[in-house]
């Protein structure tokens, strides 16, 4: 049985405010086909090693704000995925988890959407992954017009990440002739540390790739005294400026 702490379904002009949820046994707060929520003020604490404990999972939604809250658990802070449009993320302190993600997107051939996201001073600590976006192989559908600006990172695992191979379980991954479409993504005014040494991963699909990727003052480095970051991509275009390490791997 899947269970939820509190889920929404076709709610309008929600507010909720000022709640505390303790280790959930899954998901704690989930909004499904909403419109024009406000989520503020809200305190969620699950262990780092409790499964599947997402703090606010949010589909089919738009016009969502989710701001000035923390956000501790075992699985993504925030996790944003298909038919949700038109979402402000602002003020949250993740961590531990997941981190930030969209998605995942377009698994079992799904045609999923996803657009008009910002994720904007955020602070993360300690998370797996910082924000990312992940898709599945042979999906369809897009991820575009996705902004993360004034990000801090403190001691991430993997701070920027798109990944259109996404397959948790690594049993028959395979490769696809469809994919998302992932375009106009922008990383700006970021900071931060990280525990590994990969800050940047963009690994897009082979067939479409990513387009219109933007880095600007994305500055990462690792904790480890002189330890030397990198970034890498695979199929990603777009333009970087003020971005250590930097992302020569860009196309144009």
């Amino acid at each position: 049985m899947y269970v939820l702490a509190l889920a929404f379904y076709r709610c309008k002009r929600l507010v909720l405010n000022g709640l505390r949820h303790v280790i959930s046994p899954r998901t704690h707060i989930t909004l499904t086909s909403c419109k024009f929520a406000t989520i503020s003020n809200i305190h969620i604490s699950a262990p780092a090693t409790s499964p599947n404990t997402d703090g606010i999972d949010i589909s089919g939604s738009t016009h969502i704000q989710v701001r000035d809250s923390f956000i501790g658990t075992g699985d993504d802070c925030i996790a944003i995925s298909t038919g949700s449009s038109h979402i402000n993320v602002t003020r949250i302190t993740c961590g531990p988890g997941h981190g930030i993600s969209i998605g995942s997107l377009g698994a079992h051939g799904e045609n999923d959407t996803v657009e008009n996201v910002t994720v904007q001073n955020c602070t993360l600590k300690g998370t797996m992954t910082g924000v990312r976006i992940k898709t599945w192989q042979g999906g369809n559908g897009y991820a575009r017009k996705i902004s993360f600006n004034k990000i801090r990172f403190f001691r991430v695992n993997n701070p920027i990440i798109i990944d259109q191979y996404y397959c948790p379980t690594k049993v028959n991954c395979q490769n696809k002739t469809s994919g998302i479409r992932v375009s106009d993504i922008s990383y700006s005014a970021i900071y931060g540390t990280l525990v590994t040494d990969k800050v940047i991963n963009l690994s897009c699909d082979q067939n479409f790739g990513c387009i219109n990727i933007v880095l600007d003052h994305v500055y990462i480095t690792s904790t480890v005294p002189k330890k030397k970051a990198y970034s890498y991509c695979f199929n990603a275009h777009g333009i970087q400026s003020h971005t250590k390490p930097a992302a020569t791997c860009l196309l144009k």
